[in-house]
């Protein structure tokens, strides 16, 4: 179950034995907002890939433990859709041509300025198709549950019944936590993307899944969060999360 909140960062596995260029560039990515983990042998930075998901590497070819070369062609074979980078003092051509033969999507030769980096960086995620939708993962916003899959939804540990439209608003809104979501968007999705008519439809099932769910709230044992469904006058609605108890 994925919990709503900051969205996904690009996972980078930082592979660099020198702790003078590995804090900064550490630093520096996590500034500009990716996600880093830095190792610094090949034997571990390999061990890592093979735990988490990683979306890009870069690499250090002067490592302790085993050359960089032989960590490239490992992870490409293991990990057939990562991202590359090597980062190295060899700047001889024969060098790089050996890298990128190995497997790496790019040759960066040290001394490198982070900004270059960082441009490399997108330049080359911006290239790369985007993954597979994976399937509706239930979302927990609060103390709501909405399983899009399997078109439940719980509030605390209490199955709430919604009619078919009201659970599919529900199912657009939970993709777009904190997010604007415009009338017509909300008609497209729910109702038909060919709707030309009165969209009044889209207020009463809203007011009908808000007192649903603020039923299912009121007769629970404890106090439960539930998030606001907050109207965006003369263009939709947003999903908020929970109000603070008064008094924090």
């Amino acid at each position: 179950m994925r919990t709503t909140g900051a969205k996904d960062a690009v996972s980078v596995l930082f592979i660099e034995d020198d702790d003078v260029i590995g804090r900064h560039v550490e630093a520096g990515l996590r500034s500009h907002g990716y996600a880093v983990t830095w190792m610094r042998t090949g034997g571990s930075g390999l061990a890592e890939a093979a735990r988490l998901p990683i979306d890009v590497v870069l690499l250090d070819l002067g490592l302790p433990d085993v050359d960089g070369i032989d960590v490239a062609r490992q992870l490409r074979d293991e990990h057939p859709d990562v991202l590359i980078l090597i980062l190295t003092a060899r700047s001889e051509e024969i060098d790089v041509i050996v890298g990128l033969d190995a497997g790496a999507d790019d040759y960066l030769v040290k001394p490198f300025s982070l900004s270059v980096l960082l441009a490399r960086l997108r330049a080359h995620l911006r290239r790369r198709p985007p993954a597979p939708a994976a399937p509706d993962e239930p979302v927990r916003i609060g103390d709501l549950t909405v399983d899009i899959a399997a078109r439940r939804c719980r509030l605390a540990d209490r199955e709430v019944e919604l009619r078919p439209k009201e659970f599919e608003l529900l199912a657009v809104l939970v993709r777009h936590p904190g997010e604007a979501v415009s009338r017509e968007s909300l008609m497209a999705e729910v109702w038909d993307e060919n709707w030309f008519g009165p969209t009044k439809t889209l207020d009463v099932t809203m007011s009908s899944l808000r007192r649903r769910l603020q039923t299912a709230a009121s007769a629970a044992p404890a106090s439960v969060a539930l998030p606001v469904f907050t109207t965006l006058r003369g263009h939709g609605y947003r999903l908020d999360p929970p109000m603070p108890p008064e008094g924090n």
